[in-house]
């Protein structure tokens, strides 16, 4: 019911009243009840819900460049997703880590502060093994890395810290520097227990080991940029970039694709019989002669002509022509 009645509203509710089809009491009772909106002042909101989408979106980003990292590495399946974006007290999120966890501190340059980067033990293990060219299972109990795989997962943490840094480029130029790694929560305090921070969890699948991935961002720290929390700015910035940044990325990323290359001699049709006579030491003619170009195909599809040749002791075949579509339609 709106607070300003109209006539017509106030005659039909007097008419209710006198027929008795609603009861004075019930009005009371309505009008009495008070909407109150719960607020925990140890749990402060300094990020819009907006803002916690933009988190969001960027740290989606982040988690498909990461399967393309562990992919490459690992060799084995690898499925990480952004859960959630939630905001918090630090007390809170600190003391939910387990001891002993892997704890990354970053440090956020060129902004004021760090954040961290928290993975289970069971997972970092798990990624130890399978770069050491293990299974990639961990079924013991949680333990510190010795200082050989505190040496490795650094490194894990030092790429991870690169790959953020490509995530946050749409909203500020950031360069972030792996600090140090930690294995006790207790001993990494970054801010006030009560500081607000965003709090972005990873699950992550390698293998056959499930866990988790935390961000930790104080609000402290990028309260700089909290402005460009936006997706519309983030799209905006995005599209322009976008295309050619895909452009590059791709032609880097296929410069690097291994391409399986056959070159064909000739050929020569010989009988069953003649097939299941052969011994070693027979000669099979072909259809080519010694100078003649050959046939070099790139995944069974015809793209050069070459000679027969040799180079430093070793059979060889020097590229003369690049076959195109159209000679490939009039051959």
């Amino acid at each position: 019911m709106s607070e300003i009645l109209s006539q017509s509203e106030i005659d039909a509710l007097i008419s209710a009243l006198t027929t008795g089809e609603i009861k004075a009491e019930e009005i009371k009772k309505e009008t009495s009840e008070k909407k109150i909106k719960l607020y925990d002042f140890r749990k402060p909101n300094k990020f819009s819900k907006e803002q916690l989408n933009t988190l969001h979106l960027i740290h989606e980003n982040f988690a498909r460049q990461l399967i393309t990292y562990f992919s490459t590495q690992l060799r084995t399946l690898v499925q990480i997703n952004a859960s959630s974006v939630d905001q918090m007290p630090y007390l809170e999120f600190i003391s939910s880590i387990p001891n002993p966890s892997l704890i990354g501190i970053v440090d956020l340059q060129p902004l004021r502060g760090a954040i961290i980067i928290a993975m289970n033990v069971s997972l970092g293990f798990s990624i130890v093994e399978r770069l050491l060219g293990g299974s990639g299972e961990y079924d013991d109990k949680p333990r510190e890395p010795t200082e050989i795989e505190a040496n490795i997962l650094q490194r894990v943490f030092i790429k991870m810290v690169k790959l953020l840094k490509d995530a946050w480029q749409d909203i500020v130029e950031i360069n972030p520097v792996f600090d140090k790694l930690e294995t006790n929560p207790q001993f990494v305090q970054l801010v006030s227990p009560n500081e607000a921070i965003a709090l972005v969890t990873f699950n992550v699948r390698i293998g056959q080991t499930d866990g988790l991935i935390n961000i930790c961002i104080p609000y402290i720290v990028i309260e700089p940029v909290m402005s460009r929390l936006s997706a519309k700015i983030w799209l905006s910035t995005s599209k322009k970039e976008s295309t050619e940044n895909f452009i590059k990325t791709i032609s880097r990323k296929l410069e690097k694709v291994n391409a399986e290359i056959r070159i064909e001699i000739g050929r020569a049709k010989i009988t069953v019989r003649d097939f299941l006579d052969l011994n070693v030491g027979d000669v099979i003619q072909l259809d080519k002669r010694v100078n003649s170009e050959l046939d070099i195909y790139v995944h069974n599809i015809p793209k050069y002509k070459g000679i027969m040749g040799k180079r430093n002791g070793r059979l060889a075949v020097r590229v003369t022509k690049v076959i195109n579509e159209r000679d490939e339609a009039n051959g």
